[in-house]
C-alpha cells in the first residue's frame, strides 16, 4: 500500500471526514482490522482564511509548497488535498514535491461523466466558483458545461461556508437556503450539482436537491484509496 499524504486543516472538520473515509475504504478493501498508511499535515485555518480574503495568494502558494515538500520528505508517495479552493495551487505543489497530486476535480469529474451528465451546478467558496483554476480544469479535461450560482447566491454560499461550516455549525435555515440556491441552478439547466467545497457535505444531502449531487470530499478520498491500494 502506497502512504497517502494528505495536507489538511482547511478546515479540520472535513480532514477528519476524510480520515474517517479513507480508513473505512481502506478496511472494506483489505478487510479485518486493516487501514491506510498515511501522513497529514495539518494548518492553521485562521492563518489560511485571512491570507484568502485579504487575497495573498502568493503567501498561500508559499505554505500549500512547503507542506508538499514536507510530506515528500516524509515518506508520502503522493498528495491529496484536503480542500478544493488550495488546489489553485496543484500545479506548483506537484512540481515542488516532486509527486503526483490527486487532484479533487478529476474523481468527481469522472463520476459525473459516468452517470452521463454534461451540465453542472458548482458550489463552492467564492474563490472556487469565481476563478478559473477549478471550473476551468472541469471544461478542459472533462468538458463539462459548469454553472455558478448568482452573486447574491454565491455570497450566501460563502458566508455560510466560513462563517458557519468551518466552524463544525449547521443550521436548518442554512440547509433550506443552499436547497434554494440548488433548486436555482436546476431551473437554469444544471443536471447534477457539485459540492466544490469539503464543508458543504455536512450540510447539504441527497433529498436536498431535485439532482443529484456530487461530494468531493468522498469522492476524492475514495480516489485516494485506490490510487494507494493500485
Amino acid at each position: 500500500m502506497k502512504t497517502i499524504g494528505l495536507i489538511g486543516g482547511m478546515s479540520w472538520e472535513s480532514s477528519a471526514e476524510y480520515y474517517r473515509i479513507i480508513n473505512q475504504e481502506a478496511a472494506k478493501a483489505l478487510g479485518g482490522t486493516h487501514s491506510a498508511r498515511s501522513l497529514m499535515l495539518s494548518v492553521d485555518f485562521a492563518e489560511i482564511e485571512a491570507a484568502q480574503h485579504r487575497g495573498d495568494w502568493d503567501a498561500l502558494e508559499a505554505e500549500m509548497v512547503a507542506a508538499a515538500r514536507a510530506l515528500a520528505a516524509g515518506g508520502a508517495d503522493f498528495l491529496v488535498l484536503c480542500t478544493n479552493t488550495m488546489h489553485r495551487f496543484a500545479d506548483a505543489m506537484e512540481a515542488a514535491a516532486g509527486l503526483p497530486l490527486l487532484h479533487i476535480a478529476d474523481p468527481t469529474a469522472e463520476a459525473i461523466r459516468a452517470d452521463g451528465f454534461s451540465r453542472v451546478g458548482l458550489l463552492g467558496t467564492a474563490f472556487t466558483m469565481e476563478q478559473e483554476f477549478y471550473k476551468g480544469r472541469l471544461a478542459s479535461r472533462h468538458g463539462l458545461d459548469v454553472l455558478v450560482p448568482e452573486a447574491e447566491d454565491r455570497a450566501l454560499v460563502h458566508r455560510v461556508i466560513y462563517e458557519e461550516l468551518v466552524l463544525g455549525v449547521v443550521r436548518a435555515e442554512s440547509r433550506a437556503a443552499y436547497a434554494g440556491v440548488i433548486a436555482r441552478l436546476v431551473a437554469r439547466g444544471a443536471e447534477a450539482v457539485i459540492l466544490g467545497c469539503t464543508e458543504i457535505m455536512l450540510l447539504a444531502r441527497p433529498e436536498d436537491s431535485p439532482v443529484p449531487i456530487y461530494d468531493t470530499t468522498t469522492l476524492h478520498a475514495r480516489a485516494a484509496v485506490a490510487a494507494a491500494l493500485a
